[in-house]
């Protein structure tokens, strides 16, 4: 059974069940998660609790398997909690925990949660997954979106008795958090907490943008993959904020080229299967083009000709030599540098569509721009 996290609370009401799996790769939410079925357990009686962290290939899971079978004389139900770093249990692995989801149903004495980061397309259909699922509740803790984040934000003010202006000031002050914590939602959460000890809530609670941009540090934590998204988003702002981001984390400029250059080639590659009679669905597929980048490419590929995309596989090519120590013509020396230009010329053709659509609408259909 698959449980989205949203609905914990309406699922605690009608009762726990004896096996949780949470996965994801955002610690803080399955870990406020965790911390809410522990305490729901707790005021149901379960007051043992066993922590068992699987590391390394010779891990004995015949103690786990043990645990859940023994109670102490002085409890009558408890908790197992067995977490897997690596998200890999092995041979050994993989059959205990298909005994522990099989011997789970009907126990009511062992609550057993399963904690496991973010898993790959095998991992979730291996057998062990499957039986965790199919004899008990699994949760899917997903990042929250760069789009939800400021609104991520407003809520967890809320709950603390705070709040932001209303309208555009409001807004810009999300944004401007959004923009400090970005990748990192513990940084967020912790940035929080730290306004209401700053503010404590009284009256209407409103906090000022100056109070947020005084309290807020700079914690974002940027990846590679999210500055992909943002070029071709067409997010000229954002990327540079970005690029200048993992350069102070020390990040690679290899691994940040590697990322530019290969949406130029990814669309390159779905354009001439376009050309050459795919629908642009199937080119998308078939070059491994999912999720946030597939709607990207469906809507800035119709406009991108052949000629921009030789200009910038050209440009690709010199940045390639310059993040390795060479000097190209007519570009800057620097890597850094370098890659801030090439983002640009991307996000410039990739913001074309946008405005393109933009003029069409205040144009309106046969009137004039």
């Amino acid at each position: 059974m698959q449980l989205a996290p949203a609905h914990l609370s309406d699922h605690l009401k009608r009762g726990l069940r004896s096996l949780y799996t949470l996965h994801g790769d955002e610690p803080l939410l399955l870990q406020e998660f965790a911390d809410a079925l522990r305490a729901a357990a707790r005021g149901q009686g379960y007051t043992e609790r066993t922590v068992h962290t699987v590391a390394g290939a010779h891990f004995d899971w015949s103690e786990v398997l043990a645990s859940g079978g023994s109670l102490s004389l002085f409890a009558d139900r408890q908790i197992v909690e067995i977490r897997i770093p690596s998200g890999k249990p092995g041979k050994d692995g993989s059959v205990a925990l298909q005994q522990l989801a099989e011997r789970a149903q009907g126990d009511d004495s062992t609550l057993t949660l399963v904690m496991l980061p973010r898993l790959d397309g095998t991992a979730t259909k291996g057998a062990w997954f499957g039986a965790l699922e199919s004899f008990g509740v699994t949760v899917k803790f997903d990042p929250v979106d760069r789009r939800n984040l400021p609104q991520w934000i407003a809520q967890r003010l809320q709950l603390q008795g705070q709040r932001v202006a209303g309208g555009e000031e409001g807004q810009r002050t999300l944004q401007f958090f959004a923009d400090r914590v970005e990748g990192n939602l513990l940084a967020a959460h912790q940035e929080i907490q730290k306004l209401a000890l700053l503010y404590p809530a009284h009256g209407d609670g409103v906090l000022s943008f100056d109070q947020v941009e005084n309290a807020v540090l700079n914690v974002a934590r940027y990846d590679v993959f999210k500055l992909s998204e943002a070029v071709l988003g067409g997010h000229f702002v954002r990327v540079a904020r970005m690029i200048d981001g993992l350069q102070a984390e020390g990040e690679s400029e290899v691994l940040v080229h590697w990322a530019l250059a290969e949406d130029i080639r990814g669309m390159k590659r779905v354009k001439d299967a376009i050309r050459a009679g795919r629908p642009m669905p199937m080119a998308l597929r078939e070059n491994r083009v999912w999720g946030a980048k597939e709607k990207l490419y469906e809507r800035v590929l119709p406009g991108m000709s052949d000629a921009v995309l030789a200009k910038l596989l050209d440009a690709a090519q010199k940045v390639d030599g310059i993040v390795k120590g060479l000097k190209q013509p007519d570009w800057p020396a620097s890597g850094w540098q370098a890659l801030h230009r090439l983002a640009g010329m991307v996000c410039e053709q990739c913001a074309a569509p946008s405005r393109a659509g933009a003029s069409a609408g205040r144009a309106g259909p046969g009137g004039r721009g």
